[in-house]
């Protein structure tokens, strides 16, 4: 199922917060409404909040192109739609790689051709998103045994990209290649990514799925039911550090001191090279009420103080490998990561990119 869609001159959104209750489509005809629906998680996972903010500029320059007297003023709207749009998530650092991408077109393209431009780029990018998450899934599974039991945090399937998956994705090709795969899926709180997006896509599947609580995974791993962890990731810093959902740092290093091999997926749009560590990736805070309540339900007592960082970052020596669509990085990080995409960093952003080796 696709949760992004750039439909005529609406982005079409799944509405992520209903799953798995109800299948519930939101229609975004302004790209605030695609910033808001960006916030309030309507979307969510790193290469899919990355799509939407493209198609959001896709409608950004579709009213520009109306209203707008002249190309100055044309782009100054798509600067001021862009800034909007890159508040809303702070993290995941394909949501900035999209913006960027989207208006070094609009840039370099003609008053009269920037509104076909940016909608061709950005319907280029859905396509290049579920391309390279087959290419995660193809190089990844040979990572995985003939059967494997796989633990997974968070939602990385089709639901938080363009389609397939990456975490997911693995598991997709590895089943496809003949393997015999078992998934135990951790609940993610506190919004339960996990029990509520992760487990409905697989049992859609017909995948031999397990539920867990975030708690019971140490005990999951002592009992010798986990072959492999593999998760998702929100971004990737140059030195091989990985930003993803709370609760994957913990999973880390529970899986080291069990011996199971800890795996990333993570397409090209997620490696940040101008970043040098996870020290300099900024951790969004999520509002309380996510903690104190469960489907409006308050189960925290009022007064209580609440932190809630919606990231944390695991750090390259936990991390047993990182696939991306370029195929399987090992450590040094440092090192596979600059050699597969220092290309990459010389074009982001400014264009004045910075290669930490």
């Amino acid at each position: 199922m696709k949760s992004v869609q750039l439909v005529g001159q609406e982005v079409r959104l799944l509405d992520q917060r209903r799953l798995p209750g109800d299948v519930t489509f939101i229609n975004c005809r302004d790209y605030r409404e695609v910033a808001r629906a960006i916030s309030d998680m309507v979307v969510r996972g790193a290469p899919a909040i990355g799509l939407a903010a493209a198609f959001a500029m896709v409608l950004a320059a579709e009213q520009a192109c109306a209203k707008a007297s002249s190309q100055a003023q044309l782009l100054a709207f798509l600067d001021t739609a862009a800034a909007e749009l890159r508040q809303t998530r702070p993290t995941a650092v394909n949501l900035n790689w999209a913006l960027e991408e989207i208006m070094a077109v609009a840039r370099s393209a003609g008053r009269e051709e920037i509104c076909v431009r940016v909608r061709a780029r950005a319907e280029e990018m859905a396509a290049q998103d579920e391309a390279m998450n087959r290419r995660i899934g193809h190089y990844g599974q040979s990572l995985l045994p003939e059967y494997c039991r796989v633990l997974t945090h968070c939602n990385a399937g089709a639901l938080a990209t363009g389609g397939y998956g990456t975490a997911l994705g693995i598991i997709r090709a590895a089943r496809q290649a003949g393997k015999k795969i078992e998934v135990f899926v951790d609940e993610t709180r506190p919004l339960l990514q996990g029990a509520r997006l992760t487990a409905w896509e697989l049992v859609q599947e017909g995948f031999a799925t397990t539920l867990i609580c975030d708690n019971m995974a140490a005990c999951l791993m002592s009992a010798g039911k986990v072959d492999a962890v593999l998760v998702g990731a929100d971004r990737i810093a140059a030195n091989g550090d990985v930003a993803n959902k709370i609760g994957t740092y913990g999973l880390a290093l529970l899986a080291q001191a069990h011996n199971i091999p800890f795996f990333v997926a993570a397409p090209a749009s997620t490696i940040d090279l101008q970043t040098r560590d996870g020290s300099d990736i900024t951790i969004e805070q999520r509002h309380p009420r996510e903690v104190t309540h469960i489907a409006g339900i308050q189960i925290a007592p009022e007064g209580v103080q609440v932190w809630n960082p919606a990231f944390d970052v695991t750090p390259n020596r936990l991390v047993t490998a990182i696939v991306t669509d370029r195929g399987v990085l090992e450590p040094p990080y440092g090192d596979s990561l600059a050699k597969e995409f220092c290309d990459q960093a010389m074009t982001y952003s400014t264009g004045v990119g910075i290669c930490w080796t």
